[in-house]
């Protein structure tokens, strides 16, 4: 894994590079997390590739636990990837909700996540 930060004014975004999945459950989310605060940045992007297939089946609660923390962190996190592809209703809604805010946010491109995370 390899982490490249991203700068734009004040505002850093840590890249997320990976060949393959990242966050497989919650300790390895945690982990994430205190690496990207160790290069004092509070945001990041993730590719949907880099996390266990299980965090997009919203009733294993991987998905909101994970996110919670990242919440109760302040650590904003941009998910990048094709999402149409979930025939899942709760998930879309999910997705839905959560590119309401500005914390969590599913983008379908890289370009679309750094924008966002850099604005606030």
């Amino acid at each position: 894994m390899q982490v490249t930060l991203n700068r734009k004014d004040n505002s850093t975004v840590a890249l997320i590079s990976s060949e393959g999945i990242v966050i497989n459950n919650v300790n390895d989310a945690l982990d994430l997390m205190a690496n990207v605060r160790y290069q004092e940045c509070d945001k990041m992007i993730l590719r949907k590739e880099q996390i266990t297939d299980d965090f997009f089946e919203l009733k294993t609660g991987i998905a909101g636990e994970i996110l919670q923390k990242y919440t109760n962190y302040q650590m904003r996190v941009a998910i990048v990837g094709e999402f149409t592809g979930y025939n899942s209703k709760s998930l879309n809604d999910f997705i839905y909700e959560c590119n309401q805010g500005n914390k969590i946010l599913f983008k379908s491109t890289e370009d679309e996540a750094l924008a966002a995370l850099h604005q606030s």
